[in-house]
């Protein structure tokens, strides 16, 4: 494979060359690179070098006041600049590997090559031993047309001897200043240094230029403004009169110097060749920008992501990023080897059980780290929040049979045991949209046949555990690879809309229910002609005379309606606005999101809970028992099987046992698969026969004891993955921190679940929540769950022109009408799902969500694979296809490769010869172009 790289013309010398340096050496990785760039000034009839900009991955320059720091942006150099800057390595000194410990030592060695005359040398020595003035000591007031201004009169006023004035400025130990330097913090660790010189002097006729590679990174002292051991120096003295241009090419080194690519090749370059090539393969990878459609003065924002060293070098070749426009296809939606069929008897659940044991002793004391006190009050938070809100939707919906106290006692024992002995525990059990739906139809279908709700659910229960039971022996949970994104969008979306209507319908009818007399009308008809003024009463004192109250408004009501709107829309409105929060500029990122965001929910709770609290308005409130007892008095807390119902209903609850079973089903697996998704980097591995296993047990001992059904919460669950997340210490200015990884444990699960049951004691104060400060959290559920959905996104696009609409990958690649036709067969689905709910057949309508994958897999008839893989997921045996004709493809390739080595070498020789020749002509059409 790598001999048919070689022959492959796409491939240009430089990235072969650079191929051949890189794959020599499989060591450790190379450190980051810190640059400063000092330019040399005249202050004061004094010279010294002053730091202008540095780069940790992205510039940051001192600004035109010399007070501040830019924000760190993307460099933009000048095509003229690279060129000069392979000119200076061409023909300057290239001193590799050079051993120095002082920075005396080192100018002394980098001027001993013989370029320069000796008279020259002291000169040079001179100036680059002059003192470094950082932006951390003191604000510097220049202009681009000072940087590089120096004293015509500086040879007359030094005997340019190394053992002058300023050499005692410098010193091999860090100073105080930089010791003390914050900005160490966003410098990894073991990170070096490289020093860009640049500066103009009155003694040289044309360029001095030196670029030296130390053979062990030494710490110069005051060279660079933190204590990094510097590695590389690059210094660029010359002439009057383009200090410009010798900036421009300071900034093109220092860029190319944090490149990971071009980093990579200073480490381990040979020779100039080497160095050269690397700038030439920078070169072919350059971007033009034409100058009359783009203001150079724009500073470009760093990217959120940015392409690696190693998918760069793997891809390298000629002009392979002028193009722009070519994608690989997206990453297809991979799920891990604990959802492959086994064919075996509890197959699965054994590989789970195996899997887990070994960190099951890791999995408790991972969790004793700072990390996990925030991850537990915010999901603690979340927990309750979930707990009060599915509490009084379900006692809504059942009449009481189930409300707050029942649900934050189930919340706490399924959640607990799930976490002590679940697959994964990562997931947090909960109250889910699905489960709050069929609870309603299954009460409102008892009500309506006379049926005892609660027995009849305990038998639906305990059919719906043991059909989970025989699902995981048989490693059903396979079938959940044939999930995509069509059949997961249906659902969610689904859900979504039926949280907005029954929050709107729920809140109409609560408006509906307390209208009242909203103004004082003034009906005075009757007049009581005594001695006393009966106008002048208060109603109170009107009582205390056996006063009798006349006229309408007399009896004047509150308009609750009003305040049960601003109750419902303020909560709604407040959340999202605390949500988006985390996107404004206010405030440090950890309160923003962290503080406000994360508790956008909470905050609205609390704030529109103290509202009512001090309009002092008889709302409708939440119905909590004062008292550890069921919500409902005529209920207890074990739910008899026999006797309230006809024997044929614990058999024929078989059937509606079979729609939970599958609704239990999609939803713990759909959030399970999110949840243990490649991208967050899981590595004790995950249980999804383990969880259904412990679903189903959880189901039926809920049922007995008349609690709330359990499952896996998405969005609670990814909260909770999000705040167990590890990022890198440190990340350079502008760059976003490196996510390393999930701290995987049981200890937080556990302790939210244990702080979420003792919370059944906070029951006095829970009856103060107004039922429409609920409304409005289950309104805001279901809109945010629509945010992020590519389905919701393509919807939109049918109110927008196609020259206003966002650049989104698959509309790059799919025409437009077959993106609508995609959307319009969702619809249409969601449309038939939506019927189905809203009448008589709602209580199968977890069947017609299978439906979905019926659906999706007779749209391999209507488009390509190629549109579905960009529109949607293509399935496991489409995809297996598409890799064995790749495999294939792959074989005849390799029957075409060279067939010896020294065809190879010849080749390589031929390449390198032309070398120079070949990337010349190449630039040129470039800069044409």
């Amino acid at each position: 494979m790598e001999h048919h790289e070689q022959n492959n013309p796409t491939v240009s010398p430089a990235a072969e060359r650079l191929r051949h340096i890189l794959g020599e050496d499989d060591s450790a990785p190379t450190p980051t690179i810190f640059t400063e760039m000092d330019t040399l000034q005249h202050e004061g009839g004094e010279l010294e070098w002053k730091e202008s900009a540095r780069w940790v991955k992205f510039e940051e320059k001192v600004e035109e006041g010399g007070e501040r720091w830019s924000k760190p942006h993307v460099s933009t150099l000048t095509l003229h600049s690279l060129f000069e800057l392979r000119t200076c390595l061409q023909t300057g000194s290239i001193l590799l590997d050079l051993e120095g410990y002082s920075l005396p030592q080192i100018v002394g060695e980098s001027r001993a090559d013989g370029l320069v005359s000796p008279d020259l040398r002291e000169k040079i020595s001179f100036v680059l031993l002059r003192k470094h003035r950082h932006q951390t000591k003191k604000p510097m007031h220049r202009s681009l047309a000072d940087i590089g201004k120096s004293s015509n009169a500086a040879t007359s006023k030094c005997t340019y001897h190394a053992q002058s004035r300023s050499m005692n400025d410098i010193s091999d130990t860090p100073s105080t200043d930089q010791l003390k330097n914050k900005f160490m913090k966003k410098i990894p660790r073991d990170a070096e240094a490289s020093n860009v010189l640049i500066g103009e002097v009155d003694f040289l006729d044309k360029p001095f230029v030196s670029f030296v590679r130390l053979a062990q990174a030494t710490t110069l002292g005051g060279l660079t403004e933190v204590p990094v051991p510097t590695r590389f120096l690059f210094i660029l003295l010359g002439p009057h009169g383009k200090s410009k241009s010798y900036n421009e090419i300071g900034r093109a080194i220092a860029t190319l110097m944090v490149d990971d690519l071009f980093s990579d090749v200073a480490y381990k370059a040979r020779d100039r060749d080497d160095l050269i090539a690397g700038v030439d393969e920078f070169l072919d990878e350059v971007i033009v920008l034409p100058p009359g459609e783009w203001d150079p003065k724009i500073r470009i924002e760093p990217p959120k992501k940015v392409p690696s060293a190693e998918m760069r070098h793997m891809n390298g070749s000629a002009g392979g990023a002028a193009g722009g426009e070519d994608e690989a296809l997206p990453a297809q939606h991979e799920i891990g080897e604990e959802l492959k069929f086994t064919g075996r008897f509890a197959g699965g659940l054994w590989l789970d059980f195996k899997r887990k044991i070994p960190w099951y002793c890791s999995d408790i004391y991972d969790g004793f780290h700072i990390q996990s006190i925030s991850a537990v009050l915010f999901i603690y938070l979340g927990c309750i929040t979930n707990a009060i809100t599915f509490g009084g939707l379900l006692g809504d919906a059942t009449d009481n049979y189930q409300g707050v106290m029942e649900s934050f006692l189930g919340t706490a024992l399924a959640g607990t045991v799930f976490c002590l002995f679940g697959g994964q525990p990562l997931i947090i059990l909960s109250s889910t949209g699905p489960i709050l739906i069929f609870e309603k139809l299954l009460y409102e279908f008892s009500k309506s046949n006379s049926i005892d709700y609660m027995e009849l659910r305990l038998w639906i229960g305990l059919h719906s555990g043991l059909q989970c039971l025989l699902l995981v022996l048989s490693d059903a949970s396979y079938i959940i690879k044939y999930m995509t994104r069509f059949t997961e969008e249906g659902f969610s979306s689904l859900i979504s809309f039926i949280f907005i209507s029954d929050a709107i319908k729920k809140m109409v009818g609560n408006m509906l229910t307390y209208q009242g007399e909203s103004t004082f009308r003034e009906k005075t008809k009757y007049f009581n002609l005594t001695d006393l003024d009966w106008s002048q009463l208060s109603k109170k004192e009107c009582a205390k005379y056996a006063g009798t109250l006349v006229g309408n408004s007399c009896k004047y009501v509150p308009d609750l309606a009003l305040m049960s709107f601003i109750l419902f829309f303020g909560t709604y409105s407040m959340t999202v606005s605390l949500k988006k929060f985390k996107f404004s500029r206010y405030f440090p990122t950890k309160v923003r999101q962290k503080l406000i965001s994360d508790f956008a929910i909470f905050m609205s709770i609390m704030s529109f809970v103290g509202l009512d609290m001090l309009i002092g308005l008889d709302t409708p409130k939440l119905i909590v028992p004062t008292e550890f007892k069921p919500t409902r008095p005529d209920r207890g807390w074990l739910v008899m099987p026999f006797g309230k119902n006809p024997w044929w209903w614990y058999l024929a609850s078989a059937v509606p046992a079979l729609l939970v079973t599958i609704l239990i089903f999609m939803d713990q697996q759909i959030s399970a698969v999110i949840v243990n998704r490649k991208e967050n980097k899981l590595k004790k591995g995950c249980g999804y026969h383990l969880d259904l296993f412990w679903v189903g047990v959880l189901m039926a001992a809920c049922s007995f004891l008349g609690l709330p059904w359990y499952v896996a919460a998405t969005v609670i669950s990814i909260a909770h993955i999000d705040s167990l997340k590890m990022e890198s210490e440190s990340s350079a200015p502008g760059e976003q921190p490196q996510f390393l990884g999930v701290r995987e444990q049981r200890l937080t699960g556990i302790l939210v679940f244990v702080m979420t049951g003792l919370s059944i004691f906070l029951a006095p104060v829970l009856q103060y929540i107004p039922m429409p400060v609920l409304y409005g959290v289950f309104l805001y559920m279901g809109v945010a769950s629509l945010s992020g959905i590519q389905f919701w996104e393509r919807i939109k696009l049918y109110l927008m022109p196609a020259k206003h609409q966002p650049d989104f990958s698959f509309l790059r690649h799919v025409p437009l009408r077959r993106v609508h036709l995609f959307t319009l067969v969702q619809i249409i689905c969601l449309a038939v799902l939506w019927i189905l709910k809203s009448t008589f057949l709602a209580i199968v309508f977890p069947v017609m969500i299978l439906g979905l994958m019926v659906v999706r897999k007779l749209l391999d008839l209507m488009f390509s694979q190629h549109d579905l893989a960009w529109l949607d997921d293509i399935l496991p045996d489409k995809d297996k296809k598409k890799k064995e004709d790749e495999k294939k493809s792959r074989k005849e390739r390799r029957a075409a490769e060279p067939e010896s080595d020294e065809e190879v070498r010849e080749l390589t020789h031929t390449h390198t010869h032309t070398h120079t020749h070949t990337d010349v002509v190449q630039y040129s059409i470039i800069v044409a172009s």
